[in-house]
């Protein structure tokens, strides 16, 4: 879009029809949008509900319009048209389609500026917390339709609040953008993950395109197409596609990684000259999936703890300094890197008593860490984390960094040599780069090469609503991208082994936590 790549909307004045112009309106707007937009070839569709509307507002405006339009490759969709004289917003939903969370965020087009935003769980959790459980019940008699039911229904609620809170309508909404892993795209779209989970792995589609927002069920304009960022793979989905997008890694002359933490740890490395990538289970015990008092990030949810290491006296922060209800992926990584500074575990990750005996009790045989009484938390109950909660947490940080080594010493570059490091998602949001140095999760690099990203697939969707020239961009960077697959990869058992220690066995690849807590 020439003139106006900054927005999917155009404005366009067409000459009025006479007996010596007797073009058909479609056709006129067409010509007309084609000349606005300096392109070469324009293959205009028009859905038949917007067509009937065409005849009458092309006359009721004089003629001038205000069109928003969608391009899936060469052709393109007229989603939305109104008066240039009415001044009623023209919208795009962008939608982070996540396996626990759902975010929904709602822009003016014309202008690309955010009016609201709401974040909801997704209503899947009902059926599976996790994926392959989802997956498995997608697979009996009308799992998937009741899966892909339950999102839909509770993207129409929760957009319909959105609009109501800023005076709006869903009929205003003529654009739609889509980011999530494969298979929860797959649910998005009615379509079955059955042979996502089976070997050889094979998705329905990876490049959906366009699709009507009625055909999904989605209530929004007549006209209101939805655009679904395209996967890679089985493993590899587009909500990681839309974060490379958001964190413009595929700009860059310098190698940089990206890591978004999640049902799986996904990670991208490269730069503006090529791209690799891969996924690996490191997120469960990060994301509430194996601790048990841990949760996902939420008001009252432990996310940041300090050790004083000489008194040993916990100074504990909850989002939005509510009472404490639970503590995430990175109030535990904040935890096991306190306590080992603190002397209050080993190298192994390993429980130490005395240092701290009022901290420490035994519960069903296992040595649990006290961190808070009753008398202090929200639900009245003492919050503890158990021995076998921090030895998933070593695993977690093990494949974590195991991840992040295999896929560098795939292209035969060591972790120190990358320039930037992009951390995205929700756990990413929270995390401090500091504490997951010191227990080995992340490289021991520059602190200042670290930028904290959050919701890059929200971010990505949001640009491809108010950027057309990215719609092209996407593809760019999709085909870029060389997956690795990690299942059978020799290197990476031998690699995790030595992994499962604060920090590392090898110290000389954590140089600075070894000076600083007296390693080695």
């Amino acid at each position: 879009m020439a003139e106006e790549s900054s927005s999917w909307v155009t404005t366009v004045a067409l000459s009025p029809p006479s007996l010596q112009d007797n073009t058909a309106d479609a056709d006129r707007l067409a010509a007309a949008l084609k000349n606005r937009l300096a392109v070469d070839s324009f293959d205009l569709h028009i859905d038949l509900e917007v067509l009937k509307q065409l005849p009458e507002l092309l006359r009721q405006s004089n003629y001038a319009v205000r069109c928003t339009l969608m391009r899936d490759r060469s052709r393109w969709f007229l989603t939305g048209i109104q008066s240039v004289a009415e001044d009623s917003l023209q919208l795009g939903l962008a939608v982070d389609l996540g396996t626990t969370k759902v975010v929904l965020r709602i822009l003016d087009l014309s202008a690309g500026r955010i009016l609201s935003e709401a974040v909801f769980d997704n209503p899947q959790i009902a059926v599976g917390a996790d994926i392959l459980t989802r997956a498995h019940f997608a697979g009996e008699g009308g799992g998937t339709q009741d899966l892909h039911r339950r999102i839909i229904e509770a993207i129409n609620r929760q957009t319909e609040a959105l609009c109501r809170d800023c005076g709006l309508t869903p009929g205003q909404i003529v654009l739609i953008a889509v980011a999530g892993n494969t298979t929860m795209t797959h649910l998005f779209l009615g379509l079955t993950p059955y042979w996502i989970i089976r070997e050889p792995y094979i998705p329905a589609v990876n490049r959906p395109g366009l699709i009507r927002a009625c055909d999904l069920g989605i209530r929004a304009g007549s006209g209101a197409r939805v655009y679904v960022f395209p996967n890679i793979g089985s493993y590899f989905g587009g909500d990681v596609i839309a974060g490379i997008l958001s964190s413009g890694l595929h700009r860059m002359e310098e190698t940089a990684i990206l890591v978004d933490v999640g049902t799986n740890a996904e990670v991208v490395l490269g730069n503006r000259h090529w791209l690799i990538a891969c996924a690996g289970a490191a997120g469960p015990a990060l994301e509430g999936g194996v601790t048990q008092m841990g949760t996902m990030a939420a008001p009252g949810v432990i996310d940041r703890i300090t050790i004083d290491a000489d008194t040993r006296r916990f100074d504990i922060h909850t989002i939005d300094n509510l009472r404490p209800c639970g503590i995430c992926g990175s109030g535990l990584i904040d935890l096991a890197a306190q306590m080992l500074a603190a002397g209050m575990i080993d190298i192994r990750g390993r429980f130490l008593p005395d240092s701290c005996p009022d901290r420490f009790v035994q519960q069903d045989g296992a040595s649990h860490l006290v961190l808070l009484p009753a008398a202090e938390t929200a639900g009245g109950s003492v919050l503890t984390i158990s021995q076998v909660d921090f030895d998933s947490l070593i695993r977690s940080k093990a494949a974590m960094y195991t991840i992040l080594e295999t896929i560098a010493g795939s292209v035969g570059i060591s972790l120190e040599e990358v320039g930037r490091f992009f951390v995205a998602g929700t756990f990413g949001a929270f995390i401090r780069p500091e504490s997951a140095i010191t227990i080995g999760m992340l490289p021991d690099l520059p602190r200042e090469n670290f930028k904290v990203i959050g919701n890059s697939s929200l971010e990505g969707a949001t640009k491809i609503l108010t950027s057309p020239d990215l719609l092209d961009v996407v593809d760019h960077i999709r085909e870029r991208i060389t997956y690795l697959e990690l299942n059978v990869n020799q290197d990476f058992m031998l690699r995790f082994s030595a992994a499962k220690f604060f920090p590392h066995t090898d110290l000389s690849r954590f140089p600075s936590v070894a000076a600083r807590l007296g390693l080695g």
